[in-house]
């Protein structure tokens, strides 16, 4: 649509990862240095991790689109909501190795079959797993397990870990102290500054064609950093947006108010609708008044009991105040 209105070749900010349009930012750079410092040692594990929409898929990508392919043999997890056994079949299946109806010691014994296989081919195996942050510590274990198939001179397998920053709270728990000890090396990509995410928008548009049309202006680009937070999924889903405004409005030029209209499209089309913030509090006020009144009944419960104790008590002390009284009175009769 607007791509041939601006004579671009391509959709320039398509949200899927696409190593064709990868972008080497600061933190970029350093976590595909990393990447393949790790690739360079053949074992152990890397860990990357980084905010939703940071680019880590982009990087193994890139990665993956750039390894020799006649020396290593990759597979690529990206389904990481399974159990230990699961996630077992789904490294195999990733490598081409049969697992249906397979029990853990098949599963393993053709692993381990296969790696050596591999190994004897003169290749390496590389196992990467994405979203690793919904992986359960049992799971990661498993994981960890198989990194003890070796020669007597090598490591049969390595593999790359990302994921979410909630990640690295796993990892720093007291059960994964051998995993930590296998780890070779771990960076946390974070967000773009505001230079590099011009110079983002501007790589991803040059990519296809762009010769400048159409154009931001200085505040443009301020505005779209101060929405995204430099968060590459972000400022494609924006700029997407602001290139589709600008074929319907037939602009050829971008200011901040251009980019702050867009904004607010977005952010209205996210807005609850009428009544609708007031029936979700009604649904959460509901059972709370429930237990209140639940509370209330068992805190009368509770006063009730308490008045009974008290008026005891009481009748107590009068018999014992009563008591000294009585025997007074006896002995001054008795006088």
């Amino acid at each position: 649509m607007y791509e041939t209105y601006y004579g671009l070749s391509a959709k320039p900010f398509r949200l899927r990862p696409d190593p064709h349009f990868f972008y080497g930012s600061k933190g970029h750079k350093r976590a595909m240095a990393y990447l393949d410092y790790g690739l360079s040692q053949g074992e152990g594990f890397i860990v990357i991790t980084g905010e939703v929409g940071a680019g880590k898929t982009t990087l193994v990508r890139n990665l993956l689109n750039n390894m020799p392919s006649e020396q290593i043999i990759a597979a690529n997890i990206v389904n990481t909501n399974l159990d230990s056994d699961d996630t077992l079949r789904m490294v195999a299946s990733s490598f081409g190795l049969p697992y249906e109806n397979a029990s853990k010691p098949d599963l393993l014994t053709r692993l381990e079959a296969f790696l050596r296989e591999a190994d004897r081919a003169g290749k390496r195996a590389l196992l990467i797993v994405d979203e690793a942050q919904n992986l359960t510590p049992k799971t990661v274990e498993e994981l960890r397990m198989l990194s003890n198939f070796q020669t007597d001179d090598k490591s049969l397998l390595q593999t790359f870990l990302l994921g979410q920053p909630e990640f690295r709270a796993t990892l720093h728990s007291a059960s994964m102290l051998q995993l930590r000890q296998r780890v070779i090396a771990s960076y946390h990509l974070g967000p773009m500054d505001a230079p590099e995410t011009q110079a983002y928008i501007e790589h991803r548009l040059r990519t296809v064609g762009w010769h400048g049309d159409p154009s931001f202006a200085p505040q443009a680009y301020a505005a779209i950093y101060a929405y995204t937070g430099g968060i590459p999924r972000k400022v494609n889903t924006l700029c997407d947006r602001i290139l589709l405004m600008g074929y319907l409005e037939e602009l050829h030029a971008f200011s901040g108010d251009d980019v702050a209209e867009v904004i607010r499209d977005i952010d209205d089309e996210f807005e609850l609708p009428p009544g609708a913030a007031e029936a979700a509090r009604a649904e959460v006020a509901e059972p709370m008044a429930a237990e209140a009144i639940g509370s209330s009944g068992q805190m009368d419960e509770r006063m009730v009991r308490l008045e009974k104790s008290i008026v005891s008590v009481l009748s107590i002390l009068k018999k014992i105040v009563a008591t000294p009284n009585s025997t007074v009175s006896s002995v001054e009769q008795s006088k």
